[in-house]
């Protein structure tokens, strides 16, 4: 069982070609009847001329189900021994067929599955013959669920599927049901599922099911991926499988995995310094008009503050430079000259910034400005003592707190 696969991902061509084999006890006129086949989907397509079988129709139409479809299938027999030289002769009238559906019931409409009658020709009793059918399925290969953006940067993926032996669909099994001691087991003869895949340059298959399945370049079809499987005899009516997932690709479609990161990589060196930039203005711009304040103190400071209080403990020509570092900081800006050197000048800088608020709930309220302070003590010690003390503060009215730094 042959199916082929093509970028165009319309109706897929599936080829069944078989012989029997006959005991040696007995010969092909004793076993001359025609054959059937239960496949579980509608054909479509492919066709050949000719009537309808109206016994097939009444045969499925006798045990409840409602005919969709009908017509003859395209039916051949292919010498093995002469396959170059021969073409493959035609079989006059081709395979009825009937497609069929049950409607209602608990479970309401079920899938299509599609009866197929081969009417016995003396090739199916010859060795040297292969019996050749062929279907055209439209729903074979079937898309698989995706983002647009896997479709758009990866293409779309599909799933294509041969069965043996499955017989679980609802309009499929009572049929099997009632014919099943009629069966047609597989022979000692190797029989494979096979899936064809055209362009195989242009082909991305994902997964394929079972992992034991074999996968190689075909030694007849150019540029063509060829999937199979041997069909296992010992299984019996365990239904075999072989699935493939798959993808066409673009030209283009090709370097995605290189041109999504390049893309990836060169967005983010351009697009980080925006949008730090415009983080920090929105920032900047909330932290201007929303407070939030869990310790109680809503002021800011930075630097060294000296308080009113401490300044007036400082008396020139009585503190020394001891008790300065000990009442106004350890850490204050000094200034020396070599002109003078027992003249030193200690310098306190400091900031605070308040903001005006309105409480709306809990430690968040709402800022309509910020009172900035900007104070600088001037101290001058001369041999230790302090001769001078100058005090200036320079206060604005402020959006943001950040604008009191620039």
């Amino acid at each position: 069982m042959r199916a082929s696969v093509s970028p165009a991902l319309g109706g897929t061509t599936v080829d069944i070609l078989w012989s029997l084999v006959i005991p040696p006890t007995r010969s092909g006129a004793d076993v001359a009847q025609d054959l059937y086949l239960l496949w579980p989907d509608e054909v479509d397509g492919l066709t050949t001329p000719g009537p309808p079988d109206p016994a097939l129709a009444r045969y499925v139409a006798e045990r409840g189900f409602t005919v969709v479809g009908e017509g003859r299938l395209p039916l051949s027999a292919q010498s093995l021994y002469q396959r170059d030289e021969r073409p493959p002769e035609p079989i006059a009238g081709g395979a009825p067929y009937v497609t069929f559906v049950r409607q209602g019931g608990p479970l309401g409409l079920t899938a299509p599955v599609t009866y197929v009658r081969i009417p016995w020709t003396p090739m199916l009793a010859n060795r040297t013959f292969l019996v050749h059918l062929r279907m055209g399925l439209p729903r074979l290969v079937k898309p698989r669920e995706a983002t647009w953006i896997e479709n758009a940067f990866w293409g779309r993926r599909h799933t294509a599927s041969l069965t043996f032996n499955d017989v679980r669909p609802r309009a499929m099994f009572p049929l099997y049901l009632e014919n099943r001691h009629r069966l047609v087991r597989l022979a000692d003869e190797p029989a494979q599922l096979m899936i064809n895949f055209a362009h195989a340059g242009e082909l991305k298959i994902l997964e394929v099911f079972p992992q034991s399945a074999s996968r190689r370049k075909s030694e007849t079809l150019e540029s063509t991926e060829v999937l199979s499987i041997f069909l296992d005899r010992s299984e019996g009516i365990t239904p075999q499988v072989l699935t493939a997932q798959f993808g066409y690709y673009t030209g283009w479609q090709s370097w995605a995995p290189v041109l999504i990161p390049a893309v990836f990589f060169v967005l983010g060196n351009l697009a980080g310094p925006l949008i730090t930039l415009a983080a920090r203005r929105i920032g900047a711009r909330l932290a201007g008009r929303i407070h939030v304040d869990p310790g109680g103190r809503a002021e800011r400071q930075t630097g060294t503050v000296v308080p009113r209080e401490t300044l007036g403990r400082i008396e020139p020509g009585v503190t020394t430079l001891e008790e300065v570092l000990r009442l106004c900081g350890p850490e204050p800006e000094e200034h020396e000259r070599l002109a003078a050197p027992d003249r030193r000048v200690l310098i306190y800088r400091g900031r605070r910034v308040v903001p005006r608020r309105r409480h709306l709930f809990g430690w968040i309220a709402t800022v309509s400005r910020w009172d900035v302070e900007h104070h600088e003590v001037e101290l001058v010690l001369e041999r230790g003592i302090v001769q001078d003390v100058q005090a200036r503060v320079r206060r604005a009215h402020l959006a943001q707190p950040e604008e009191a730094t620039r």
